[in-house]
């Protein structure tokens, strides 16, 4: 907060002109591009698109509640709070398998809750995850629920072999189950690979002229605030560049 709250005050400062508008499409035009809104339609030569993506929720009971309150979507932010506690990762990714290593380093236990019997991360990742003494494999298992008043306090597991259902006692469930870019604005006007993301390397062109994504709606290997801003720096110095 206190960064962005930064980023408007040097806007401000250099005399940019604000809109609060719900964005509603992008077309080219011979000289540009026209953004249409809900508030009118704005001519421009450049667009830069940074609308970021979000991480995928399991939207059982209690998630949302508790969300910031033991529940988490970024191991590496948020693991050192659980220092020595008991904690759960959902999902079977490398990113999963990943967080739970990294998790296994500092919490006292680590169940990974995963809906099938064998993982999708890589092979490598396994064996290093299997060398974690302290990490429990839950496996053909959903999370029906996360329970908790003040903070998490448990998860709720059914387990889809057995039929049964359970309680694990953790303070802390990291979500990992995929994460979604938020491409619906260019879906239809640029590259996307696999998963989504739009293909424009460091300088973050687009294969559309005069159109560029910065932050984590691009595709590259690590998607934090400090590669969000890099990209923000390089899609101005590229659209500054091309109207020149």
């Amino acid at each position: 907060m206190e960064l962005g709250d930064k980023f408007v005050a040097h806007a401000d400062a250099s005399g940019i002109e604000k809109k609060s508008v719900m964005v509603r499409e992008l077309l080219q035009t011979a000289s540009g591009w026209t953004v249409k809104t809900d508030k009118g339609d704005f001519e421009t030569r450049t667009v830069i698109v940074a609308t970021g993506a979000t991480h995928a929720h399991l939207n059982v009971p209690g998630e949302e509640e508790l969300a910031g309150m033991g529940v988490s979507y970024c191991a590496t932010c948020d693991g050192a709070f659980f220092k020595n506690a008991d904690v759960c990762v959902i999902g079977g990714s490398d990113v999963a398998v990943e967080d739970a290593i990294y998790l296994a380093r500092g919490c006292r236990k680590v169940y990974l809750i995963h809906r099938r019997d064998t993982l999708r991360a890589a092979n490598s990742l396994v064996e290093d995850l299997k060398k974690c003494e302290n990490v429990e494999f839950v496996w053909d298992s959903e999370v029906k629920s996360m329970n908790g008043t003040d903070g998490l306090e448990s998860v709720t597991v059914f387990n889809k072999k057995t039929g049964e259902t359970s309680e694990l006692q953790v303070s802390g469930a990291f979500v990992a189950v995929g994460i979604r870019p938020g491409t619906d604005l260019v879906k239809d006007l640029v590259e996307l690979d696999q998963g989504g993301y739009v293909v424009a390397g460091e300088d973050c062109r687009t294969s559309k002229k005069g159109l560029y994504v910065a932050g984590d709606i691009r595709k590259k290997p690590l998607r934090q605030i400090i590669t969000a801003v890099a990209d923000g720096a390089n899609a101005v110095s590229s659209a500054g560049e091309d109207i020149r």
